[in-house]
């Protein structure tokens, strides 16, 4: 039996009658585009993540374009992005006119690491985007006293940290704005696209949600132009229900790592993640590291094991990003080739997972 990394299918049949009841009610209703299913939804994914205002969008790069549009920097700004993170982080700051400065990356979390930010400030820097990578949080305080201090806007990107915690807050709205992804394999996923805008200031949500809307709040009184990239109503129909289960769905997520941490701690050569400070690590993914990741790879597919790799180039290396020679990321540039996802999500099961590890210590001995 194949251990998959991702299993859909597996959590729509634990929660089956649920999403079809509320597919039906969408579709009875003909309330495909706005209606009050992305109202119920905005309401209850901002009190889950301890907001002020949540607003629905299309996806979640552009979640992350229309913040960083309503935040009004001037033209060709500079937005330092974290140098390992999927191309939307770094690509919302390009498609938005400003110019990308990529920051290295803490040994440890994955996140930000805040003296590499901190030497890549320049007068023209107008925000950070605070990446909570793989799930685990950045460190918050610190970066807001840096954002402060240099006044700075400070960005999350939460897309792979729905749930996750910063000191016994969710993340999201602890900086100036934060944007959501619900690609199907997140931790809280749609059957499709969608993406989440969140703040606490409510003319900054007011903004995005006209940016989101052709520019409008009322319809055909149009005082800005906008564009369209709005939540449909039957992802927030979806969302909605999935919403309900999502603390189950991290708690066994955490259960699941903390299976692996026990398992595979103390193998010579494999890098565990690490959980640093006050946070609850949402467990997206857990990545390890290891010199030779492509044999370990291959060597648990023979074994019906699916992996992933999050990411193999790292993004200052991509050829879209050769203009910016950003050449001294001494940390993400080097570890591109050395990272591996093992499966992780409510599908994988105690014996897969120590199947899981006993393949990877096996694979340990031989070599």
């Amino acid at each position: 039996m194949m251990i998959k990394f991702v299993d859909l299918y597996h959590q729509y049949q634990t929660i089956k009658t649920e999403i079809d009841g509320a597919i039906l009610t969408t579709i009875e209703q003909s309330a495909f585009i706005g209606g009050a299913s992305v109202k119920s939804f905005e309401a209850a994914f901002a009190d889950y993540q301890q907001a002020a205002h949540c607003v629905g969008v299309a996806n979640g790069t552009d979640a992350l374009e229309i913040a960083i549009e309503a935040l009004g920097f001037p033209s060709g700004s500079e937005i330092i992005v974290p140098a390992n993170s999927f191309i939307s982080s770094a690509e919302a700051v390009t498609r938005c006119g400003h110019r990308v400065v990529f920051a290295d990356i803490n040994p440890a979390t994955y996140t930000l690491n805040l003296l590499d930010v901190e030497k890549r400030i320049t007068n023209n820097t107008k925000a950070i985007i605070a990446v909570h990578l793989y799930g685990h949080p950045c460190d918050i305080d610190g970066l807001k006293v840096m954002a402060a201090a240099h006044n700075l806007k400070l960005i999350e990107d939460c897309a792979q940290a729905h749930g996750g915690e910063y000191k016994g807050r969710r993340v999201g709205a602890l900086g100036d704005i934060g944007a959501f992804s619900f690609y199907p394999g997140k931790n809280l996923g749609a059957y499709g696209d969608g993406g989440a805008i969140m703040t606490n200031d409510y003319n900054l949500a007011t903004r995005c949600r006209m940016i989101a809307n052709h520019g409008r709040i009322d319809k055909y009184n149009h005082l800005i132009e906008g564009r369209n990239s709005r939540l449909d109503g039957l992802q927030a129909a979806i969302l909605n229900v999935k919403l309900k289960h999502l603390d189950g769905w991290i708690d066994r997520r955490n259960a699941l790592a903390q299976r692996y941490y026990t398992g595979l701690r103390g193998i010579k050569g494999l890098v565990l993640p690490v959980i640093d400070g006050d946070v609850r690590h949402a467990f997206h993914l857990f990545v390890v590291r290891l010199d030779n990741r492509n044999s370990l790879k291959d060597y648990l597919a023979e074994r019906a094991i699916e992996t992933g790799i999050h990411y193999p180039i790292a993004l200052p290396k991509l050829a879209a990003y050769e203009y910016l020679g950003s050449k001294d990321i001494n940390f993400a540039n080097n570890i591109d080739a050395t990272l591996l996802s093992l499966p992780m999500g409510e599908h994988v099961t105690d014996s897969d997972a120590d199947n899981v590890i006993n393949a990877i210590i096996s694979f340990f001995r031989e070599v």
